[in-house]
């Protein structure tokens, strides 16, 4: 039996990513099912998330970060170039699904409301 590890975007079972599909009002507790948009952030591995919000909070200062992570500067642009690559690569993912989307328009096997909505949701 496998143990479940869970972070926010990974399935704790088999490590895939995961897909939000509710949302429930936290005051009320009215819930909505579906798919729901990812934001490219959230696809991100959970440490990346960190080092994007400690960036973010260092007011975007390499020097900064690497004072507050206790590496050397070159560690810290190390990481963040292979955060802008991954986050490079989803927008590319997010690009193509676009495309995939118009065409599906264009050909007329979905409705150009289901498509734009589909595209909003990118």
């Amino acid at each position: 039996m496998r143990t479940m590890n869970f972070t926010a975007n990974q399935c704790g079972y088999c490590g895939d990513s995961m897909r939000i599909s509710q949302l429930t009002c936290a005051e009320c507790g009215l819930s909505h099912g579906g798919e729901f948009h990812t934001p490219r952030l959230y696809r991100l591995a959970s440490d990346e998330q960190q080092f994007a919000e400690l960036f973010i909070l260092a007011s975007g200062s390499l020097k900064k970060m690497a004072g507050l992570l206790g590496v050397s500067y070159p560690t810290v642009r190390s990481r963040l170039d292979k955060l802008i690559e991954k986050l490079q690569l989803e927008k590319l993912r997010d690009d193509s699904l676009k495309n995939t989307i118009l065409a599906d328009i264009e050909a007329g096997q979905i409705t150009a409301k289901h498509g734009m909505r589909l595209i909003d949701a990118l």
